[in-house]
């Protein structure tokens, strides 16, 4: 069967199971408040609307499930999805108060095999005081020019190992081989684990593990949710003999990874279950978030050989530099390529890799005139807002210039990493991959991409993983 439809039926049942047991509680609320909360329906009996949001999720366009809600209702309604009552916003004024917001107003809301995977440590699920201590040591440890350094020698390395065995004429998949490159990076970056057996292992229990993201909430031994704990129980095994070892032999000493930091907080909150969970959780933009950023700048910039064009005539100048100077690329030479840079940002914008973030209230809040009512969710859509024609025009079409002039970008409501107190902390460095992998694929190689399209729904990828066939550039 094809794996979207497993995934959709897994969407489907797992609904079912949650709402039957809370619908009542629901009709009480909505009926209660329901002259002053936005306009929308709730859809269907027990499912809501869904069906209608998967099938539309599944599709080329996703967003015309919320673009039918928007013309009838406007930019924030309600609706009810995946077993809540929730407020939708497309509104990039409503959606930014939303992010900007604590823990006295809203909470992380995940769907259930979500939150038991993840554990009540991780870091998207705590709040308050413990969230802002661990997101700001990761967060500060992640923009230190130390680590930028380390991920910028590792990731030329690994690059340039993986495209020196690439012949001409190869199939390649981008998607496969940026995946295996920065699963390894990112893992260095957490925990300090070099390329090996461990790291195999590691790899190997992960795939296990976040194959039970999107899976239906049952623990029952066989089940995929049971497989994907079994799993994390292995990992968390792994870093807990890597946090004694370190705080053996370590302790003190200047930080060199994620664990460092966190084992040196003077605190005495962060306890080793909670250093674990959170350096697995942390591994999943691996799985996802940078592996995929690569991969659709690599099919736009297919679509568009103006801009490909362009982007290796920059990256070229800079190889160039390098030549005559003698010596490695450092971080602020990659960062410093400002096409590459709107290219990464355009990518952003249209590939959507986070579509947008749900939040419960935890008491009657109203932001811009719209009631969001005590346990409601509320569901911050950004890839409306990304493709909105009233902040981009011509929002369909790949166009990177259109950030030459724009400074501000939170000034049309671009939020591709969330916001607020939990704005992803690895932003910084996505860009930082990104913009290697682009460097040294452009200035060694030509391609010419295969056929492929994205798949939006559970996660944004590549249904063939982006196959190129490469050709080297022939020095002169």
């Amino acid at each position: 069967m094809d794996t979207s439809l497993v995934l959709w039926a897994a969407s489907v049942t797992l609904l079912a199971t949650v709402i039957i047991a809370r619908t009542w509680g629901m009709k009480r609320s909505s009926g209660q408040r329901g002259h002053r909360l936005p306009a929308g329906s709730r859809g269907w009996p027990l499912v809501g609307e869904t069906l209608q949001f998967v099938s539309c999720a599944y599709s080329p366009r996703p967003e015309r499930f919320m673009d039918k809600r928007t013309l009838m209702y406007g930019k924030v309604f309600r609706s009810h999805l995946f077993g809540s009552p929730t407020i939708v916003s497309t509104d990039a004024e409503v959606s930014r108060c939303i992010l900007q917001s604590d823990a006295r107003t809203f909470v992380p809301w995940y769907p259930k095999s979500l939150t038991e995977l993840m554990g009540k440590s991780s870091i998207l699920l705590i709040n308050g005081n413990l969230q802002r201590r661990v997101h700001g040591l990761i967060g500060a440890f992640f923009k230190s020019s130390d680590l930028k350094a380390q991920i910028t020698r590792d990731m030329q390395s690994y690059v340039r190992g993986s495209m020196i065995n690439w012949q001409d004429d190869q199939l390649i998949r981008i998607q496969d081989e940026t995946k295996k490159i920065i699963f390894q990076i990112l893992v260095k970056g957490l925990i300090g684990l070099e390329p090996g057996k461990e790291m195999q292992l590691l790899k190997q229990q992960f795939k296990e593990f976040i194959a039970g993201l999107m899976s239906l909430p049952v623990k029952l031994p066989g089940s995929r949710l049971y497989r994907s704990l079994q799993a994390k129980k292995k990992m968390v095994m792994l870093i807990k003999s890597i946090i004694e070892e370190k705080r053996r032999n370590k302790l003190g000493c200047a930080p060199r990874d994620v664990v460092d930091v966190l084992i040196n907080d003077a605190s005495g909150r962060l306890t080793d279950n909670l250093i674990s969970d959170n350096m697995i959780d942390l591994m999943i933009p691996a799985e996802d978030s940078v592996p995929v950023l690569v991969t659709l700048a690599v099919k736009y910039l297919s679509e568009c050989p103006l801009a490909l064009q362009h982007l290796e005539e920059e990256n070229a100048r800079l190889e160039k530099r390098r030549s005559m100077l003698g010596g490695e690329l450092q971080w602020t030479d990659y960062m410093s390529l400002s096409f590459t840079q709107h290219v990464i940002t355009e990518t952003l914008r249209m590939g959507n890799i986070i579509s947008g973030i749900m939040r419960k209230a935890v008491k009657d809040v109203e932001i811009r005139g719209h009631l969001i009512p005590k346990g409601w969710c509320v569901f911050t859509y950004f890839r409306s807002v990304h493709l909105d024609e009233k902040h981009y025009e011509e929002a369909y079409k790949f166009n990177p210039w259109r950030w030459k002039d724009n400074k501000d970008m939170s000034s049309c409501g671009f939020t591709p990493f969330g916001g607020g107190q939990r704005l992803c902390p690895g932003l910084d460095l996505a860009r930082l991959e990104a913009s290697i992998f682009l460097h040294h694929l452009v200035t060694n190689f030509t391609w010419v991409a295969e056929e492929d399209h994205i798949v939006n729904f559970p996660t944004v990828r590549m249904k063939g993983g982006m196959p190129i066939r490469v050709r080297r550039r022939r020095r002169s």
